[in-house]
């Protein structure tokens, strides 16, 4: 119904991960482009590692610390 008020989303930041967003979402990149899911949350990726850019593939986890 167009002007009820709607749920905010919720979008949780990890500090080694990914960030989590539910969904269904629909995400403009940086060209312009635009990606749709409609999951109900996404991982999105934070670190720039991802195949799946915006979606995270869990590349953040091989990363190795010093």
């Amino acid at each position: 119904m167009p002007g009820a008020p709607r749920e905010p989303r919720r979008v949780t930041v990890q500090r080694d991960g990914p960030t989590l967003v539910e969904g269904p979402v629909e995400i403009t990149l940086e060209d312009g482009t635009t990606v749709t899911s409609d999951r109900f949350c996404v991982a999105l990726c934070a670190c720039g590692r991802s195949r799946r850019y915006p979606w995270c593939d869990t590349s953040h986890r091989r990363r190795t610390r010093d």
